[in-house]
């Protein structure tokens, strides 16, 4: 497995194997890889003939006030995960790699980030954006492999795909789980032992959203109504959205109909952790 710290190396062995005629599949990471990020590297190993991975904290996604210096962080474990794997090149960049000290071109996009963690997040996409089409432009993948817990993240870069005309296929992959529930995150590691039973909530609740539309309930304020009442009965949980919104815009949506999601961010103790679930409705 090849470990480039340079956009130069990365480019100069994709040159070599797209001569040799190779499909690149790419997973961009933060690192600090579980088995969620695994799931994504065995599926473009699978479906290509060279996968890269990038690990790289990025930093201009992060608000002033967020865990960009406290975001866990394990680059040798992260490297040995990905090698048993099958991994073919990890690009690890420093800051100063990929951005420049006067850099000042970003990926803005309208509408899709508007809602849920856009929302909650001012500039969070704006930088999401501007990383991954670097990496796009790095590494041209001919499949790039995102997860659906960040299902507002998926949205937005199958969009920016379909906008700027990248020939790239955005593969998602389904969320995985702890055995008792809980979406596997980073994030987890925050967690003390009374978090980590409190943080079950989200994943309740989202059993919960899902039995509700399974009995017929398509009234969107009541479906946010159910699951936030149901969330605050944690004492060690505070609300940062639930909301149902239309799973291709990101928009609300007042009565389930086509495609939805719904979508909760939760803090628990001082750790936001996200959920969802999607369904399309006749």
């Amino acid at each position: 497995m090849i470990i480039a710290q340079t956009v130069a190396e990365v480019r100069a062995q994709i040159r070599q194997w797209k001569k040799e005629g190779c499909s690149i599949g790419l997973v961009p990471t933060m690192g600090y890889l579980h088995e969620g990020h695994a799931s994504l590297a065995k599926q473009s190993v699978i479906s290509c003939d060279k996968t890269v991975a990038s690990v790289f904290v990025n930093p201009i996604q992060f608000g002033p006030s967020e865990d960009l210096l406290s975001y866990p962080r394990d680059f040798q474990h992260d490297c040995a995960l990905l090698e048993e794997i099958g991994v073919d090149l990890i690009f690890h960049p420093s800051p100063e790699e990929m951005y420049a000290p006067d850099f000042c071109t970003y990926v803005e996009m309208e509408h899709l980030t508007t809602q849920l963690c856009g929302k909650s997040r001012p500039g969070h996409f704006r930088g999401v954006c501007t990383v991954v089409s670097k990496l796009f432009h790095i590494i041209q993948p001919d499949k790039a492999f995102f997860g659906e817990k960040d299902a507002q993240q998926l949205a937005v870069i199958r969009r920016m795909v379909r906008d700027l005309s990248f020939d790239i296929e955005i593969v998602g992959c389904p969320i995985v789980r702890e055995a008792d529930g809980l979406a596997k995150s980073s994030r987890n590691t925050y967690l003390n032992a009374e978090e980590r039973q409190a943080a079950l909530i989200l994943s309740q609740s989202i059993l919960l959203g899902k039995k509700l539309v399974e009995q017929g309930e398509r009234n969107g304020q009541a479906l946010i109504n159910a699951l936030k009442a149901h969330i605050e009965t944690e004492p060690l949980a505070r609300v940062d959205y639930v909301d149902v919104v239309d799973g291709i815009t990101m928009q609300p949506i007042e009565h389930l109909q086509g495609k939805i999601l719904v979508a909760i961010a939760v803090f628990i103790g001082k750790t936001r952790l996200i959920d969802n679930f999607s369904v399309t409705l006749s």
